[in-house]
């Protein structure tokens, strides 16, 4: 998958608005990427999550739609 496959409208997950994520690995590599995204760029945020094997819709969840991010509370 190259970079310009990450649109809004392709393979949108399921909203999981009070799913709290149990893979903690995951967690710290997404939440990095988040603050990445904000210091940098989006698309600096998508190379460093494709680099760590993240999923293309996770990938899109949280960086192109914030309001589907999971939350950070355990």
């Amino acid at each position: 998958m190259d970079s310009s496959s990450i649109s809004p409208t392709s393979m949108r997950a399921p909203s999981t608005p009070n799913h709290q994520r149990s893979d903690l690995r995951c967690r710290d590599i997404v939440d990095h990427a988040i603050g990445f995204q904000a210091r940098c760029n989006t698309m600096a945020a998508v190379e460093y999550l494709k680099s760590h094997d993240i999923a293309a819709h996770i990938i899109e969840r949280v960086l192109l739609d914030p309001s589907r991010r999971r939350s950070n509370v355990a």
